[in-house]
């Protein structure tokens, strides 16, 4: 429903990663209603910590602010329709 929908805000993550965590939230998508905001951040961050290592967090919302402190190469903020989602390593 929301294939070709994503649009990235922010990230510094290699281009591999960011289509990874673009499918990741496609498929949460799939499987969960949009609303259900929770589910939709755990789904992506547990898809990430299997495949890159534990640490990744991840905030999904319609409305959120931020100030976070992150490893390079880990973070990205993208939107699929209304749904933004972000998701980080965390530093150290």
């Amino acid at each position: 429903m929301f294939e070709g929908m994503a649009k990235i805000g922010e990230t510094d993550m290699p281009e591999k990663m960011q289509e990874h965590a673009m499918r990741c939230a496609l498929d949460a998508l799939d499987l969960h209603e949009i609303s259900d905001c929770k589910e939709i951040a755990c789904y992506v961050k547990t898809q990430f910590d299997n495949r890159y290592g534990p640490g990744w967090q991840c905030v999904a919302g319609t409305s959120f602010g931020s100030g976070i402190t992150h490893l390079f190469g880990c973070f990205i903020h993208f939107c699929v329709g209304p749904l933004a989602i972000m998701l980080f390593r965390g530093a150290s």
